[in-house]
């Protein structure tokens, strides 16, 4: 099979292409028409269709004879536990669930969110909601309580349902605190909260709110597979970030199972009854779609890694896992390898360990830096895959796709754009360049399935997306094509910076920063970091008149922006400066500030309103560690 004659064919014959992929679902009513294209630019997959995901997921797999194969294995170091899940009995725990969440009162279309710790719990819950119609929201369990109310404010779920604590390496966090905290900010009120009551925090319940798990199950009628239509949504992602109306990505049914299906076999290259590992969490998108759904829907084993890269108990955690369980396949992002490359550099620790097993080592969710890709091909002496995609998409763009034709690995490069995906790179213009330019990277429409069909409840902001440039989705990066027509990508173009692979608006952090009663202005932008890839570094203003220790002021922003977006911000550098480089206009020149704190050769730019600022802004740089050395 040649890549270039799937690709070309996915691009001029969508509805044939993906309508031969859907074959590979059961469906309890087969689709109308592939592609309906009749209400431009919402175009939608698989109409008229209908099937429910958590039977393909699950039940589907049980009647083929995959009962006893184990489906989960939940491998917690933090709390040295190790539980394996068969497909059957995980059929039987969600059918259960969601018999009680029914008994609730959730029904098709009811909204729930889960803010939920990396257990087998978590998945439970999600594939409860599909089973009877419920579109799900998975909040990270690492988000502070005001980010949490905002998302309850959007979905407004009829049920919450979360754990007692979280584990972060050796730090336990009590969740319910913070559940509690969000319900009281947030205007919508969910009816009842379910709480998994883990060993080591109990959770104090509310009379007439709060549900103890194991009681609100121990009496529930196992709940059939409800059909829903293939445009139906399986659930909402908030992209993280924001501290206004945040952005619900919304993933439909029929489309996704088609898409996250198809890539098992012929971009991971993986086969059914093997082990594939997302080391990721699900509250990302990498989870929901790499932990959960594309694992399940293909028969693989897939794990929940309760744990660190390093630390839960050395750089060799990884090695261990992939060893003990015989995983296949690994999916992680670069951060995850540039700190064991950090902790361990000539791979002491990974001698300790045969992991033969081990045909793939997928990485993506930030840039993979040349000196990663190398160490880890090096260590590994298998292909390192670059890939490349989005919250929105849902699963890649562009990779080296295993399971059709493996092309040479370019470092920098995640090879070539995925079938279904017409990427184009575009000038200011529209006009689509040629192969070694830089420019905007977009999309063709319509996208792939599995892709966002539109925004949850907001299709007017969906349309920003899609109506910049008519025809095309905007994916937000820089990039270019090059003689081979492998694909860079060079960066966002917007304020969204990317930490241990974590989509973070900049722009959200100076809203908090600047609300501080001593800042007059600021602005914060992504620095270069060599183990989480970028980190956010704020330069800040004074009002006139402040008699006060900069530390002080700096420690009271980091904990100001770690209160509302959670520790996983990673703001903790901060300068105060005379002045900020503005144009005439009063634009803040972010993109040469950028520059300076990366240590980058800039040229002083004519719209400057101050050429002096700049070297004020130099010698802050350098003293918080950044700038040229």
């Amino acid at each position: 099979m040649k890549y270039q004659e799937v690709y070309a064919r996915s691009i001029s014959e969508p509805a044939a292409f993906w309508g031969e992929a859907g074959e590979a679902i059961e469906w309890t009513k087969k689709w109308d028409k592939v592609l309906d294209d009749a209400n431009k630019p919402f175009y939608r997959w698989f109409a008229g269709g209908e099937l429910n995901t958590c039977y393909n997921a699950l039940d589907y797999h049980v009647a083929e004879g995959r009962k006893d194969q184990v489906a989960i294995i939940y491998d917690s170091p933090v709390t040295d536990t190790v539980r394996k899940i068969t497909y059957g009995e995980l059929l039987e725990e969600v059918s259960v669930f969601a018999g009680a969440l029914g008994g609730l009162g959730v029904a098709k279309g009811d909204t729930v969110i889960i803010y939920m710790p990396m257990i087998p719990q978590a998945l439970t819950a999600m594939l409860a909601c599909a089973r009877i119609g419920a579109v799900h929201s998975v909040v990270f369990g690492g988000f502070a309580p005001n980010e949490l109310a905002i998302r309850i404010d959007d979905a407004k779920p009829k049920v919450m349902i979360s754990a007692s604590c979280g584990i972060e390496g050796k730090k336990v966090l009590a969740y319910k605190p913070l559940l509690d905290e969000a319900i009281r900010i947030a205007a919508h009120k969910p009816e009842k909260c379910v709480i998994y009551q883990r060993p080591q925090v109990s959770a104090e319940l509310a009379a007439g709110r709060d549900l103890d798990w194991k009681a609100f199950v121990q009496n529930a009628a196992p709940a059939p597979c409800v059909p829903v239509a293939a445009t139906d949504p399986l659930y909402i992602l908030y992209t993280s970030g924001t501290t206004g109306k945040p952005k619900g990505v919304m993933r439909d049914n029929g489309g996704h199972a088609v898409a996250l299906k198809w890539s098992m076999r012929y971009i991971y290259d993986v086969q059914p009854g093997e082990v594939f590992w997302a080391a990721s969490d699900v509250g990302w998108v990498v989870g929901h779609s790499y932990i959960v759904y594309a694992p399940l829907l293909y028969g693989c084993t897939t794990i929940v890694y309760e744990g660190k890269p390093v630390g839960t108990p050395d750089p060799g955690a990884f090695w261990r896992v992939i060893s003990q369980h015989g995983v296949s396949v690994l999916f992680t992002a670069p951060t995850a390898f540039r700190a064991i490359k950090k902790e361990d550099p000539n791979g002491e620790y990974l001698k300790k360990y045969n992991i033969a097993c081990l045909r793939y080592l997928f990485l993506a969710g930030e840039r993979l830096d040349p000196d990663t890709y190398y160490w880890a091909s090096d260590m590994l002496k298998i292909p390192v895959v670059d890939h490349w995609w989005q919250t929105e998409t849902g699963w890649p763009i562009a990779a080296n796709c295993m399971g059709i034709e493996r092309f040479p690995i370019k470092a920098g490069s995640p090879t070539k754009p995925a079938p279904g995906y017409n990427v184009q790179i575009q000038d200011l213009d529209g006009k689509t360049l040629p192969n070694g330019q830089e420019g905007a990277v977009v999309i063709k429409l319509p996208l792939p399935p599995g892709c966002l069909p539109t925004l949850w409840k907001d299709d007017k902001r969906y349309l920003e997306y899609v109506m910049e440039r008519p025809g095309y989705y905007m994916t937000g990066d820089g990039g270019r094509f090059d003689e081979d027509g492998y694909l860079y990508i060079m960066g966002r173009i917007d304020d969204v910076i990317n930490v241990a692979g974590h989509r973070l608006s900049t722009g959200a952090m100076e809203e908090i920063v600047a609300r501080h009663k001593d800042v007059a202005e600021c602005a914060v932008l992504g620095a270069d970091d060599q183990l989480k890839g970028q980190v956010p570094v704020g330069f800040v203003v004074l009002k006139a008149g402040v008699d006060r220790k900069p530390e002080e002021i700096i420690a009271e922003l980091v904990q100001m922006v770690r209160n509302e977006l959670g520790a996983l911000a990673c703001f903790k550098e901060a300068a105060v400066v005379k002045a900020l480089p503005k144009t005439r206009s009063g634009k803040i020149l972010r993109s040469t500030m950028r520059k300076i704190v990366d240590g980058k050769e800039y040229v002083v730019p004519s719209t400057i309103d101050d050429p002096a600022v700049l070297g004020f802004i130099e010698e802050s740089a350098k003293t918080i560690g950044y700038g040229r050395k």
